[in-house]
């Protein structure tokens, strides 16, 4: 059953998870579209998010850390300190 809109249900793309319809707001996954807003009640599909959620932020975290080391070794002062 769709719920009315909450204030913040237009959200833009970066809130949302992993350009899903899925927001976490309050501690409670929403799922927003613009037909409406729903809670995610089913306990199941919160743990499946809540995973989903954990996995993109330890993606995030390795691809920052890649950068950060390829940034690095193409830095010159980096790269003769290494030497």
């Amino acid at each position: 059953m769709l719920q009315s809109a909450p204030p913040w249900a237009s959200v833009r793309r970066s809130q949302r998870l992993a350009d899903t319809p899925a927001v976490r707001r309050g501690g409670h996954w929403w799922l927003v579209s613009p037909a409406g807003t729903m809670l995610a009640s089913d306990p199941a599909f919160n743990t499946e998010l809540d995973c989903f959620e954990a996995d993109m932020a330890a993606a995030n975290r390795a691809v920052a850390e890649l950068h950060a080391e390829r940034t690095a070794a193409s830095d010159p002062v980096v790269r003769k300190a290494r030497r």
